[in-house]
């Protein structure tokens, strides 16, 4: 496996230092998310100072940008990053799209499916490999004069990763997509028992190998050396799975576990602004299935364990909060991150 630092929220003026110190701790990369800041701009100030690393958007929001204007931009930071980079795109709700983008959000699967059809064909005509004809439902693209080309690069082929949860997404991705940033939210249950085998049928509908589509995974993880260490970080972990299983779309990564009454009572909570009422929902058994829980020195086997069959990357969901928190902090997760990839037989290029 290689192992991925997450960053969410990430200042352009901050991206460069985290990822020297990312580089500087053993790393493989990192996976930038998007949330009040974009994703794109921390990847590009990334890798113009730091190119030995490996960069993701994990993820960046597709239906508010044109397929286009995402293209330029993914082949930008490929050149920019020597190759380096992978594009991971997410449909977000419907709520965010229509309400905080005033963007199209219908149907969510397969104007994704599409978006990504049409993001091969505009970089094969980046390539200069065949002229843009692109005719869809949802997108239309045929006017490209080599004056807007951004030129063609040693590396075109570049991965777009999907962000997928649902049956119908994991199939899509296993038909068109080059990988999966799994949700944070999910257990190794519902990974063996629906994201593989979906993941695989996809495939085979696609006449494609299902193990050519990688999986980066995040793992949320309750970590210390003392009982008072790991309660701390428990109650920052239970928090995360209240928010997560509030929200409908997650619903079936709880009910996979026979928790689908939690649903409704986590997003009423929520919703009334009681969050100790939405945590206290979450029990010992609940984190056992939906975090990796630990000290730090059994941190690196209980990874290695849960996810080496089925990981491409490994993504440590908590470090960056706890980097900006205290960036020593770092030191310590750097530390588990190397372990966990000479373990594995991965080592950063």
């Amino acid at each position: 496996m290689k192992v991925d630092l997450i960053a969410a929220g990430t200042r352009m003026t901050e991206a460069a230092d985290l990822a020297r110190q990312v580089r500087d701790g053993g790393w493989s990369g990192i996976a930038f998310a998007e949330g009040g800041r974009t994703a794109y701009l921390s990847c590009g100030a990334a890798a113009l100072a730091v190119p030995e690393l490996d960069y993701t958007t994990a993820v960046a929001l597709a239906f508010p940008r044109s397929p286009m204007t995402t293209a330029g931009i993914a082949w930008e930071l490929a050149e920019a990053s020597g190759g380096r980079f992978a594009l991971g795109l997410g449909s977000q709700v419907r709520a965010h799209i229509e309400r905080r983008y005033s963007a199209s959000f219908d149907p969510p699967g397969p104007r994704l499916r599409e978006y990504v059809l049409a993001l091969r064909a505009i970089f094969r005509a980046f390539q200069g490999i065949e002229k843009l004809d692109f005719h869809g439902e949802y997108y239309t693209f045929t006017l490209f004069n080599q004056q807007w080309s951004p030129g063609r690069m040693a590396h075109p082929d570049i991965p777009i990763y999907i962000s997928a949860v649902g049956p119908w997404m994991l199939r899509m991705a296993g038909e068109v997509c080059d990988g999966i940033h799994i949700h944070p939210f999910h257990s190794v249950g519902y990974l063996n028992d629906v994201v593989l085998p979906k993941v695989a049928e996809g495939a085979a509908r696609a006449n494609r190998d299902s193990t050519d589509i990688k999986l980066a995974i995040p793992c949320m993880t309750v970590v210390g050396d003392t009982e008072e260490d790991r309660q701390r970080a428990a109650a920052r972990t239970r928090q995360q799975i209240a928010f997560y299983g509030s929200t409908k779309n997650y619903a079936p990564v709880l009910a996979h576990h026979g928790y689908g009454e939690l649903s409704p009572r986590f997003n009423d909570a929520i919703k009334a602004g009681d969050s100790e009422a939405a945590v206290a929902l979450v029990s010992d058994e609940m984190l056992e299935q939906y975090a990796v829980v630990s000290t730090w020195d059994e941190l690196s086997d209980r990874i290695i364990e849960r996810y080496q069959a089925m990981a491409d990357r490994l993504v440590l969901y908590f470090t960056f909060a706890d980097w900006r928190r205290d960036p020593t902090t770092l030191a310590r997760w750097s530390e588990v991150a190397r372990d966990v990839i000479a373990r594995t037989g991965v080592t950063p290029d």
